[in-house]
C-alpha cells in the first residue's frame, strides 16, 4: 500500500524566502518519487507569529477531512509539534527533529534563548506522544529524554538530489557568477546570519589563512535560490562549517556530491559524512587550526572523490526509509 501523508511544516521554500526548508521540500519530491503520496501544510510562522500554533487546529481538521492522510508527518520539533501530537485523533503522527529543536539556540540573545528552551520542552513532550520519531543524526537520537521508547525512533538523514548536486566544471561555474580567476574561493553557509553559524569564526579563519600568503576570499551562501546552490558549491574550492551545533547539515553532503572538500568543526554527523574522505578535514573551533586546514585544501588542489558513499543518502533511497517507517507506524498503530 502506498500511504497518503500529510507533511506538516513551519519551513518551506517560499517566493520572499527561497532557501527556507529546501529540505523539507525535497524530502517530500522524495517521498512522491516512490509513490507515498504528499500533500504539505505549511504553517508561515514568519509571516502570521508565534500564535499561528494557537490556530492551527482548524487548518488541520479541514485538510485531514478533504486529503484523509494515513499518518501525519510533523517535520520538524518545537511548539507546532506539541500542539499537533497533543490533539486528539485517530491518524497516527511521526515527527523529525532537525537540531535546534532539540539542541536550542545557546548563541541568541536572552529572548530567543527562552524561547529556544521553550522549544526544546516542547520536542520533548512531542516526543513522548508521537507513535513515530525520525532524528536526522545519531546525537539527536541521544537528546532526546530518557523516557522515551527508543523502539520508535528511527535516524534517517535527510536526502540530497543528486541529479542535482553532482561535480560541474569549476571555471566555468567562477564565470558565471563573476568570481575572481586565481583566488582560493572559500564557501559559507551563513543562513541569514544565524549566530548558533558563527560566522566570525569563519571570517577569522580566512583572515588566518591569509596570513599564510593564500590569495583567498569568504563567499557567504545565504538567500540564494536553490536552484543556484550547485552553481556556488562548484564554483567554490572548499567549504568551511563553523557550526556550534548542527543536526545533519545538508550542505555538506551537498559538497561531497560536488566533489567539493569540507573543512568543519566536529559537529552533527559531519564526523560521519567525511571519514575517509581524503582531502576533508576536521579542525578545532578557532581559526588557526581551522586556517591550516584550509591550507591543506589549498595545498592539494584537487577535487576530492565521495561520489560511492553518497548513494545510500539520495533523495529516493531516504524516501524508501521513511516509507518503510511509516508501515511499521501504521502497522503497530492499528
Amino acid at each position: 500500500m502506498n500511504p497518503r501523508i500529510l507533511a506538516i511544516t513551519n519551513m518551506y521554500p517560499s517566493p520572499e524566502r527561497p532557501w527556507l526548508g529546501t529540505f523539507v521540500e525535497q524530502q517530500v519530491k522524495g517521498l512522491l518519487s516512490v509513490g507515498v503520496e504528499a500533500k504539505v501544510l505549511f504553517f508561515d510562522r514568519k509571516q502570521e507569529g508565534p500564535l499561528i500554533y494557537y490556530r492551527m487546529a482548524q487548518r488541520i481538521q479541514e485538510a485531514t477531512a478533504k486529503f484523509d492522510p494515513h499518518l501525519i508527518h510533523v517535520m520538524y520539533g518545537g511548539v507546532m509539534a506539541d500542539k499537533i501530537t497533543a490533539r486528539p485523533g485517530s491518524k497516527p503522527v511521526v515527527v523529525t527533529f532537525h537540531g535546534s529543536d532539540l539542541l536550542g539556540e545557546n548563541l541568541s540573545g536572552i529572548l530567543r534563548k527562552l524561547v529556544s528552551h521553550h522549544g526544546v520542552r516542547c520536542s520533548w513532550s512531542a516526543a513522548r506522544k508521537a507513535q513515530g520519531i525520525v532524528v536526522v543524526a545519531r546525537h539527536l537520537e541521544r537528546a532526546l529524554p530518557g523516557d522515551v521508547d527508543r523502539r520508535k525512533v528511527r535516524v534517517i538523514p535527510c536526502g540530497i538530489d543528486l541529479d542535482q548536486f553532482k561535480p560541474m566544471d569549476q571555471d566555468t561555474c567562477r564565470q558565471r557568477l563573476g568570481w575572481t580567476p586565481g583566488k582560493f574561493h572559500v564557501l559559507f553557509p551563513a543562513n541569514a546570519g544565524d549566530p548558533v553559524k558563527r560566522p566570525w569564526l569563519a571570517q577569522a579563519a580566512v583572515h588566518a589563512l591569509k596570513e599564510h600568503g593564500v590569495n583567498a576570499e569568504l563567499h557567504m551562501l545565504s538567500g540564494i535560490p536553490y536552484a543556484d546552490v550547485p552553481l556556488w558549491i562548484n564554483a567554490s574550492d572548499v567549504l568551511i562549517l563553523t557550526s556550534l551545533h548542527e543536526g545533519s547539515p545538508t550542505v555538506v553532503k551537498e559538497a561531497l556530491a560536488c566533489n567539493v572538500p569540507v573543512v568543519s568543526v566536529d559537529v552533527g554527523d559531519v564526523r560521519e559524512r567525511i571519514s575517509g574522505v581524503e582531502g576533508c578535514h576536521l579542525a578545532a573551533a578557532e581559526p588557526r587550526d581551522l586556517a591550516q586546514k584550509l591550507l591543506a585544501v589549498w595545498n592539494r588542489k584537487a577535487r576530492i572523490n565521495a561520489g560511492p558513499a553518497l548513494s545510500a543518502l539520495s533523495i529516493r533511497n531516504v524516501a524508501e526509509r521513511l516509507k518503510d517507517f511509516y508501515g511499521e507506524v501504521l502497522q503497530s498503530f492499528t
